[in-house]
């Protein structure tokens, strides 16, 4: 079987461990491990009986309850099948463009996107030092993109916090951008993970700038990632436009109940950034305490790590011996075998893969062979 380019494939890591999919600890898909909400899933289940019927093809409760989570018109929003579908459409509007300045390492679907529509893509890579702040967390960084390569003609692609490496952009670094560029695309993925008096969201300007794109998902937070779920927010008229393009039902009735539900789950979104913090030091401080690995501070629900040892081989001595699945980062073209990406899970799963991280490194999986 075909090793994947993404995280979270658990039948290629079950194949390779020798075991049953669900036997599989998983820290390479940076999915949250407090949910789904029940209160998702009651919605669920409540709407069980509708899926004989098509959606509403406007999807006007899910724009509602998005409008009113972020209150914004509900004009402004776009539900998606995942940020994928909506990058899909991106990468057709960034194609039109002299060019597209792509923050590296970039998540692999950009390229994807940006490549199906023969789009011209300018790499701006980041600094990869390690600034460490308290508990893994940085603080705000700057964004900078070198003078020549921003003229009017041109888009911006990046996401905030950036993945893989967990850095997040200061909302004040990237509003210079907007006047320089025709097209502002920010993925925010993994900003619902930072509580609100430290999220650096460009929602709040989206309606100043009519070039200005920004991308959510509610499938890591709300731990949905088997529903497919998306959403994009931008200027009306560039939203009507991208309905042309697309099929008419992307989102099914199940997925738009518990995006619904899990919006108003306020409960379930405080007790994630009670969570996160803690949890997050303690795996960042157990990594930095294993000779060899060095791990990055990270505003994110995950953590890269930067290893002396081979990531690839280190993956697959952890899957047979400890049924646990990393993220490589083969496919960041940047980082290459010398790095690996971890979720941030509930303290036990964290103990288990430092314990087992301390195994595989010291070399003590190798007695018994």
């Amino acid at each position: 079987m075909r090793q994947p380019a993404h995280g979270g494939n658990l039948a290629w890591a079950a194949a390779l461990a020798g075991c049953p999919p669900d036997a599989i600890l998983d820290f390479s898909a940076s999915i949250s491990p407090l949910g789904p909400p029940n209160s998702a899933i009651a919605a669920i289940k409540s709407q069980i009986g509708n899926i004989k019927h098509y959606p509403d093809p406007n999807y006007s409760e899910l724009r509602l309850a998005l409008s009113h989570f972020h209150k914004l018109p509900s004009e402004w929003i776009l539900p998606g099948n995942g940020s994928a579908e909506l990058l899909t459409l991106i990468g057709r509007e960034l194609a039109q463009l002299a060019a597209t300045i792509l923050i590296t390492p970039a998540f692999g679907d950009y390229y994807r996107t940006l490549a199906g529509y023969n789009a011209n893509v300018l790499e701006c890579p980041l600094s990869l030092v390690s600034q460490c702040g308290l508990g893994g967390f940085p603080g705000h960084w700057s964004l900078v993109i070198d003078k020549g390569q921003r003229t009017k003609d041109k888009g911006l692609l990046l996401n905030n916090p950036h993945n893989p490496t967990g850095k997040l952009f200061s909302r004040d670094s990237i509003l210079p951008y907007l006047e320089q560029f025709t097209l502002v695309v920010v993925d925010e993925a993994f900003m619902d993970f930072v509580p609100p008096n430290e999220e650096q969201s460009l929602i709040p300007v989206v309606q100043e700038y009519p070039n200005l794109v920004v991308l959510r998902s509610l499938t890591k937070f709300y731990s949905l990632p088997g529903l497919r779920l998306g959403y994009a927010i931008a200027h009306p008229d560039c939203l009507a436009k991208w309905q042309l393009w697309r099929d008419p039902w992307p989102v099914n009735t199940l997925a738009a109940a518990a995006a619904i539900a899990a919006l108003q789950d306020t409960e379930f979104q405080q007790q994630t950034w009670a969570w996160l913090p803690p949890a997050r030091n303690q795996l960042f401080q157990g990594l930095a305490e294993i000779p060899g690995l060095q791990p990055q501070a990270s505003a994110a629900n995950f953590l890269l790590v930067e290893s002396q040892e081979s990531t690839s081989q280190l993956q697959q001595q952890l899957l047979k011996y400890h049924q646990i699945l990393i993220r490589d980062c083969l496919s960041f073209k940047e980082l290459g075998d010398r790095f690996f990406r971890v979720a941030v899970r509930q303290e036990s799963d964290n103990q288990r893969l430092l314990t087992a991280l301390n195994s595989v490194l010291s070399g003590e999986w190798r007695v018994g062979k």
